[in-house]
């Protein structure tokens, strides 16, 4: 569902404040994840309340770099991240993402016997076995909207691209959520989207990493900079500009870094 679909302009005040009605809880969620409506809008609603502390991320900060992360998702102009707000709501104030219908008959990402790996349109990211020990791989498709997924989570910072946060979407588009791990300062990249590691990025995807590094400003002082003042610390805008300028002087698909697996788990 889009902002056009919903009849419900961008920039309507009717989704920062008419009344939010929780329907139910979206139990596969690791933290407390709820399916909500506005009027006829269908949103998915996370209270910060219901935010689990992690050892690595400040408490109480998952909904604001979910935010941020769609902010920066509309600066490289790729849409990839649906329309994501901070708001109140039944359960205390917390992150508002417009709910998505997805192409149930789309695998973007998927585990398959190893015999089907290599197949034409598709990169293979991981071997390994099932519970019957039979030859198996991650692979994902090789398409111009996942790549676009991928580099922006190279700018993010996403600690969790997990398979299932691959929204397919049917007229083609893929789209990217749960962003609530992103941002942080140390390398943290974890991703199911490792097939095009080490290739060039091509000019689309550089210009896009461009506007964002653009939309920070020379001194941090630009507009989406300022936007993103409220949501992120000082340090990880800094952060931030540093990986685009990495990108835009390598112009590739960087390798993992750290101490950390470079895959999430589970990977859906």
């Amino acid at each position: 569902m889009t902002d056009q679909d919903t009849g419900v302009g961008a920039g309507s005040d009717e989704l920062e404040s008419a009344p939010l009605e929780v329907v139910g809880r979206i139990q596969v969620a690791s933290n407390a994840t709820f399916f909500a409506r506005i009027g006829e809008v269908d949103v998915v609603y996370k209270p910060v309340a219901g935010e689990k502390p992690l050892w690595d991320f400040p408490d109480g900060t998952l909904a604001d770099r979910e935010v941020a992360a769609y902010l920066v998702s509309e600066a490289t102009g790729w849409n990839v991240v649906p329309r994501t707000w901070l708001r109140d709501g039944p359960l205390g104030p917390g992150m508002v993402q417009l709910w998505q219908v997805q192409d149930e008959g789309a695998d973007p990402v998927n585990v398959v016997p190893a015999r089907r790996a290599g197949r034409d349109g598709w990169r293979t990211v991981l071997e390994g076995a099932d519970e019957d020990d039979r030859p198996v791989c991650l692979v994902h498709e090789d398409s111009a909207a996942l790549r676009r997924m991928a580099v922006l989570d190279v700018v993010l910072n996403n600690a969790d691209r997990k398979g299932g946060h691959v929204l397919p979407m049917p007229d083609g588009r893929r789209l990217g959520v749960d962003h609530g791990v992103t941002f942080h300062v140390e390398p943290k990249l974890r991703t199911v989207l490792w097939g095009w590691l080490g290739e060039n990025l091509d000019a689309s995807e550089l210009a896009g990493v461009e506007r964002v590094r653009t939309g920070l400003g020379p001194d941090l002082d630009g507009p989406l900079a300022r936007a993103l003042g409220p949501l992120l610390s000082d340090d990880e805008l800094v952060a931030l500009a540093l990986r685009c300028e990495r990108l835009l002087r390598t112009r590739t698909f960087p390798a993992p870094e750290g101490d950390m697996p470079s895959v999430p788990w589970p990977l859906f």
